[in-house]
C-alpha cells in the first residue's frame, strides 16, 4: 500500500471509530433518533446517552490506546526488540498493585485512580532509576529489571485477589481485565498524549539513527544516552497515563506498531503519529463492541483485545527471527 493512501486509510478509520462508538451500545436507538442526537436535536435523553455517555467513553478509549501504541513504538527501539509491549516495563502491574489495593480499602472515584496513579509511578521510577545505573544502552538488563517487577506485582496481585472479599472481587477483575466504564474524564490522557507524542517526534531522528544499533547511531553525532533517557521518560508517561485511564489493556503497543511496520512504515516521523491513530482506532472499536455485544452486560475492553492480541502475537512470532 502506498504510503499517503496508507494515512489516509488510518486517519478516516479513526474518525469512523468514533462515529460508530457514538452510534452503538447497550441502549439502541432508532436511526432517526440517534442522528438528530449526534447533530444536537432529538429528545434530551437521546442527547445525554450520546454525547453524555458513549462521546466521552469513545474519547477516553481513543487516548488511552493511542498511549499504549506510542509507548510500544518507543520501546521497540529502545529495547531493540520487535516484540516489546508496555506491560514488559511493570508499570501496569505497579499500577494494578496501586488500584486494587485502593479498591480493598473501600476507595472509588479521584481517590482510587491516585492509589493507581502511585503505583504505576512507583514502577516507573523503579525502572528508570534501574536504567540510570545500568544505563539505557543496557538494554538486555533494563529489559530484565522491567520482567522482574512485572513478576513482582504479579505476585501481589495474587495475594490481593485470594484476600479480596466476594463483593469487591467483581470490580477488582474487571479493572486487571481492562475496563472503560470507569473512565470520567480522557483530559489529562490527551494531555500526556500530546508531549509524549511531541517528545518522541522531536527525538524522531534520533530514535531512526538507533535502529542501526548504538554504535552507528553514536558515529552518526547522536547523542545515545540521552536520546533513550528521553524516549524511556516518555514511554513510561503514556503508559502511566493509559492503565490510569483504562487499567490493564495489553497488546495495543505490541500489534499496532508491528502491523505497520509490515505495512511498509519505518521512519518515526510517520510511524509514531499513525500508530497513536490505528491503537485509538482498535481500543476504540473494541470498547464499542464489548458495550454492544450482550447488553446490559458490558464486556471488558482488554479482554476482547487479548482476543485479537494473542493470535497476532502468534504471526509475528512466526515472522521474527
Amino acid at each position: 500500500m502506498r504510503r499517503p493512501a496508507l494515512a489516509l486509510g488510518v486517519g478516516a478509520a479513526a474518525a469512523l471509530s468514533i462515529l460508530v462508538a457514538l452510534c452503538f451500545g447497550s441502549a439502541p436507538m432508532a436511526p432517526g433518533r440517534l442522528f438528530a442526537a449526534i447533530l444536537g436535536g432529538a429528545d434530551p435523553v437521546a442527547r445525554e446517552i450520546v454525547w453524555g455517555l458513549r462521546a466521552p467513553r469513545a474519547f477516553a478509549g481513543f487516548a488511552c490506546g493511542a498511549l499504549l501504541a506510542v509507548a510500544g513504538v518507543l520501546l521497540q527501539n529502545l529495547l531493540r526488540n520487535p516484540l516489546a509491549d508496555p506491560g514488559i516495563l511493570g508499570i501496569s502491574g505497579g499500577a494494578a498493585v496501586g488500584a486494587l489495593a485502593g479498591i480493598l480499602a473501600g476507595l472509588s472515584g479521584l481517590p482510587l485512580q491516585l492509589t493507581a496513579f502511585a503505583g504505576a509511578m512507583g514502577a516507573a521510577l523503579l525502572l528508570l532509576l534501574a536504567a540510570a545505573r545500568l544505563g539505557p544502552g543496557d538494554v538486555t538488563r533494563v529489559l530484565l529489571v522491567g520482567v522482574a517487577l512485572a513478576a513482582l506485582f504479579g505476585a501481589v496481585v495474587s495475594l490481593l485477589l485470594s484476600v479480596a472479599p466476594a463483593t469487591q472481587l467483581q470490580g477488582m477483575l474487571f479493572w486487571l481485565l481492562g475496563d472503560l466504564s470507569a473512565a470520567v474524564t480522557s483530559l489529562p490522557a490527551w494531555l500526556v498524549l500530546a508531549l509524549a507524542l511531541a517528545l518522541a517526534l522531536a527525538l524522531a531522528p534520533s530514535l531512526d539513527a538507533l535502529q542501526l544499533g548504538v554504535d552507528k547511531a553514536r558515529s552518526l553525532g547522536v547523542d545515545t544516552r540521552r536520546v533513550q533517557v528521553l524516549a524511556l521518560l516518555a514511554a513510561a508517561g503514556a503508559t502511566v497515563a493509559a492503565v490510569m485511564l483504562g487499567g490493564a489493556i495489553g497488546f495495543v503497543g505490541l500489534v499496532v506498531p508491528q502491523a505497520l511496520r509490515l505495512a511498509g512504515v519505518h521512519r518515526h516521523r510517520r510511524l509514531l503519529p499513525l500508530s497513536a491513530a490505528a491503537g485509538g482506532t482498535l481500543v476504540t472499536l473494541c470498547d464499542t463492541l464489548g458495550r454492544s455485544l450482550a447488553p446490559p452486560v458490558e464486556l471488558p475492553v482488554g479482554a476482547l483485545l487479548a482476543l485479537v492480541g494473542a493470535p497476532a502475537l502468534l504471526f509475528l512470532l512466526a515472522r521474527t527471527r
